[in-house]
């Protein structure tokens, strides 16, 4: 008994080492994204893609910033 529940244990830490791996990952990703953001000209155009297709459409920068620091601020909460 005790050697399933010590694999059971092995099992659980290593999704949980998993999902902390693809959340770092994502974090980078998301930090990457901002700074490309930030360091754009004023005049630059931004477009962002719809879920789930191919469609992009015109955004303003200002508010494209704003939720993308939103979503990096909480993903590094939920770290």
């Amino acid at each position: 008994m005790s050697a399933k529940n010590q694999r059971a244990n092995e099992n659980i830490a290593e999704g949980e080492s998993t999902l902390k791996e693809e959340l770092n990952k994502k974090i980078k990703e998301q930090k990457i994204v901002f700074d490309e953001l930030s360091n754009l000209k004023k005049n630059r155009r931004v477009y962002v893609q719809q879920p789930n297709s191919n469609i992009f459409f015109l955004a303003d920068r200002g508010q494209t910033l704003a939720s993308c620091k939103k979503e990096l601020d909480s993903m590094k909460k939920d770290m």
